[in-house]
């Protein structure tokens, strides 16, 4: 990389890092990157490193890990503690896994509502509305489970214990 040492602007800094100054700031305030002494009458520079942290936060964040998530494993980036940052990851692994599973159960009853819309006949309510509607008048009842071939679509499957679908 040219520029290599601490001569970067912040605005070169966000270029070679491949975001925009408004991250390198926001990450500043967050506490997972150090702001820099700005020397009198001078702009602030930054440096290699700083670059290196930058994309780590990115890959991270790649990965799914929060802030919060990401905040620890730069704690942990000595190379010592392999089996905290392990068990954080088993941990993510954990939580990808079961939203997974949530997608895949969502896509099924999509599916099944696709396939009653398209096989609809006459003058019949809309499976999808009439399943959305059921679910909204559920609210917080376990929904009921219909086959595609009833005419009647199944309800919107309730989200894993513990944790609630975004938009919902």
């Amino acid at each position: 990389m040219k520029n290599s040492g601490e001569k970067l602007t912040i605005g070169g800094f966000a270029k070679a890092a491949g975001v925009n100054v408004e991250t390198i700031r926001f990450y500043q305030r967050k506490g997972l990157l150090v702001e820099p002494a700005k020397p009198y009458g001078s702009v602030r520079r930054y440096g290699g490193a700083d670059v290196v942290r930058v994309k780590f936060v990115k890959s991270a964040q790649r990965l799914g890990f929060s802030l919060n998530e990401i905040a620890d494993l730069l704690r942990l980036d000595d190379g010592a503690h392999c089996e905290e940052a392990g068990s954080l990851a088993e941990q993510k692994l954990k939580e990808v896994r079961e939203r997974i599973a949530d997608l895949a159960r969502i896509e099924t009853v999509l599916s099944e509502l696709v396939f009653a819309c398209h096989s609809r006949q006459g003058n019949v309510s809309c499976p999808l509305i009439a399943a959305l509607q059921d679910r909204a008048s559920l609210a917080g009842s376990a929904p009921s489970h219909r086959s595609p071939g009833n005419k009647q679509a199944s309800a919107v499957p309730p989200p894993a214990q513990g944790r609630g679908h975004p938009k919902q």
